[in-house]
């Protein structure tokens, strides 16, 4: 019994013993690692440690009205091959070794870019020289090819994917182009510094969302990124823009401002009730290129004197204040009247001028020495009052609208800017000059007249979602419910009109057979600093603004051409774009449906159709769909309308002289291509429509090879 129990304690003192030296020696250790290690310690730890990585959370997209994609951030990739990484080193290189002649061709395959003994010795030298980074295809890959990628059979089946690892880059990119390029924005080429203009720009803080973090670890032999903190993505911003007005915008400009060789141009379409901007549209000249580029937001940024649109502005402050009427007469002196030492002088003083106009006519005429003096009766002795009345239409305040970077407009105060008034100041500024507007603030006045006095603040961006839930909603803002009388507005929606169909109409350029437009022209010298506007080399702005359909408004627009060469006209100019663009906007937005158009009063017998000349057979084909009246049914060869009777449309031969030169006036671009090439012609072509002009006169002796111009509409 004894021996037992000596036995237990002594069993019990070696374990006791033993647990107490290992003690001991872990104590030690810590004070060898503590006190005299620490150092050596420290050091290590530095070289193993990582900072946070900062996980970039994806941009939100931005989006049409309808939805569709305008601008969205698209990941590309760059793949590296760690040729040191476990699954190739290991067995003394054995898989290495035994692989690499089929990786080679599995990578040649599959990048088509270099031959399979190019990839071997590429990847070859990289496991020598121990490389951890080997960038294996030069160009970034879409996510759609790095799926296929990492779905090789034979990577996965050797397990040598797990050697291959990416890199992601962003990439912003606009699905339609330069469409709306301008209004939409562009980002940094560092998308952590956001956006730098436009959408992009102003909604930045909404786009760009919140970063996350990530950990650096080593994961199989090298560091890899292990999420903590998941980032936040960016929220969508769904705008106002309409793909199809937009594009309207901007062909419709596209087709006229490259003839008149203008410097830039912008057009803004606004929905009269809503002051939904629906296309945005900045064209400039590039000198390098020798073609038009989405530049400059003139629209929003550019302080201009915006010349004769502006009397539509002066009219309201005269109609309100009472002492002028619409009806009133006034002495146009021939188009030349002095104020102070300088002369006001109207677009036609050299050819005798106007006599005496009533005050609808002069915004008709867009007679500058009416427009001066109805405005110096009402207000020449109380010049602060007009400056005023300007203020109240909310043409001096800074608009609080969604974009960033608006130009701040500015109309001077006779007493608040004592010492740049002028004696001539009332006088000029009534029609458009010594005043600094951006064209956004004049089309808003203009909205304002179409949405019978209601001015609404332009809205650029109507929602913003996360993964669509409405986070905000942007609705209209009233900025003033009326901005004039009942009376004065009547007035001035007629005068308007009259504008393009009056006796004295300077617009009738703009005039419509498809939407009745309202509007006005503006012609403004562009002044040339010291200069002033005396120089030869002078330029100008020309613009047209006003809104469609005239009688129930939908849609309100600016056109403004900067510099065109010839002869400055708003309403030739600026009036035919808003045109095109108001045509083919309502032709699109039309709510006509076929049975609306079956039960329609109009009858086809009723309507008699311009033809253009062409080839008898395709008019053949269109006259027995329509089973219109024609003077022979069966036309043959080349023909052309020669006018219509009360029932039927008359046709002709067209005659194609031997040797000589056609007359092709009346043809549409296919036919009269096919006929003046099968002659022998080069044809170059402008514009879209029927021909108008040709640069050969009709008949003249015919060359082979000469180049013939052909100007279309």
């Amino acid at each position: 019994m004894t021996d037992k129990r000596r036995n237990i304690v002594i069993r019990f003192g070696i374990v006791y013993f033993a647990i107490s030296a290992l003690f001991l020696a872990v104590v030690a250790k810590i004070i060898q690692i503590q006190v005299f290690e620490r150092e050596d310690w420290l050091k290590l730890a530095e070289t193993q440690k990582r900072e946070d990585v900062i996980v970039r959370p994806k941009r939100g997209n931005i989006y049409a009205d309808d939805g569709r994609l305008l601008a969205s951030s698209i990941p590309t990739y760059n793949i590296y091959l760690d040729t040191q990484a476990d699954i190739l080193t290991k067995d003394s290189s054995k898989i290495f070794r035994n692989n690499i002649d089929s990786l080679s061709i599995v990578l040649s395959n599959f990048f088509n870019d270099k031959k399979p003994y190019e990839y071997k010795k590429i990847i070859s030298k990289a496991y020598n020289d121990k490389k951890r980074s080997l960038l294996i295809y030069p160009k970034r890959i879409s996510y759609d090819k790095l799926k296929d990628f990492n779905n090789i059979t034979f990577l996965k089946q050797k397990n040598i994917s797990r050697a291959f690892y990416k890199r992601e880059f962003v990439s912003r990119v606009k699905p339609f182009g330069s469409l709306a390029s301008r209004t939409i924005g562009d980002v940094y080429a560092d998308e952590i510094k956001g956006g730098m203009s436009g959408i992009e720009g102003s909604f930045n803080d909404k786009l760009i969302g919140i970063p996350g973090i990530s950990k650096r670890k080593k994961v199989a032999n090298r560091f890899e990124n292990i999420p903590e903190i998941e980032p936040i993505d960016g929220l969508d911003i769904y705008s106002t823009l309409d793909i199809e007005i937009q594009d309207a915008a901007e062909k419709a400009l596209k087709d006229t401002i490259g003839a008149l060789g203008a410097k830039s141009g912008c057009i803004v379409v606004m929905e009269v009730q809503t002051g939904e901007v629906k296309a945005m549209v900045n064209l400039e000249y590039n000198e390098k290129t020798g073609k038009y580029f989405e530049g400059t937001n003139h629209a929003l940024t550019s302080r201009m004197e915006p010349g004769s649109t502006f009397k539509i502005a002066s009219l309201i402050a005269v109609l309100d204040e009472g002492k002028v009427k619409i009806d009133d007469v006034f002495d146009i002196e021939h188009g030349i009247f002095q104020i102070a030492n300088r002369f006001m002088k109207d677009h036609n003083h050299n050819r005798g001028g106007y006599d005496k106009l009533h005050v609808n006519e002069i915004i008709q005429a867009s007679s500058n020495v009416g427009t001066s003096k109805m405005v110096m009766k009402s207000f020449g002795d109380h010049p602060e009052k007009y400056v005023e009345r300007l203020y109240d239409l909310r043409l001096n305040d800074s608009l609080p609208l969604q974009m960033k970077g608006v130009g701040r407009p500015w109309i001077k105060h006779p007493v608040k800017d004592k010492k740049v008034w002028y004696k001539t100041s009332l006088a000029w500024m009534s029609i458009g000059y010594e005043t600094k507007i951006p064209p956004i603030y004049t089309l808003t006045l203009y909205n304002a007249i179409a949405n019978q006095g209601k001015m609404v603040k332009p809205l650029f961006v109507k929602q913003i979602k996360r993964n669509e839930e409405v986070v905000q909603t942007f609705e209209t803002e009233v900025l003033k419910e009326s901005i004039c009388k009942p009376t004065t507005l009547k007035d001035v929606q007629q005068t308007l009109v009259e504008v393009i169909e009056g006796k004295y109409a300077t617009a009738r350029s703009a005039k419509s057979d498809i939407v009745r437009i309202a509007g006005k022209t503006g012609t403004a010298q562009i002044s040339q600093g010291s200069l002033g506007y005396k120089s030869g080399q002078t330029r100008h702005n020309v613009s047209f603004c006003g809104y469609f359909p005239a009688d129930a408004p939908r849609y309100s627009a600016i056109v403004l051409i900067t510099a065109p060469e010839g002869t400055p006209s708003g309403g030739r100019m600026a009036g035919s774009v808003f045109k095109k663009m108001a045509e083919k906007i309502m032709l699109m937005k039309s709510h006509s449906t076929p049975q609306t158009l079956a039960n329609d009063t109009l009858h086809k017998s009723d309507f008699l159709p311009e033809v253009k000349a062409g080839n008898a057979v395709a008019i053949n084909t269109v006259i027995n769909e329509l089973n219109l009246n024609v003077n022979e049914k069966n036309v043959r060869g080349w023909v052309k309308q020669n006018g219509n009777t009360e029932n039927h449309i008359e046709f002709e031969t067209y005659k194609i002289p031997k040797d000589l030169v056609p007359d092709v006036k009346g043809m549409g671009a296919k036919d009269a291509f096919y006929m003046l090439s099968s002659l022998g012609l080069e044809v170059r072509m402008k514009g879209r429509g029927k021909v108008i002009a040709q640069s050969l006169k009709p008949y003249s002796k015919l060359n082979n090879n000469s180049i013939i111009e052909l100007e279309l509409q």
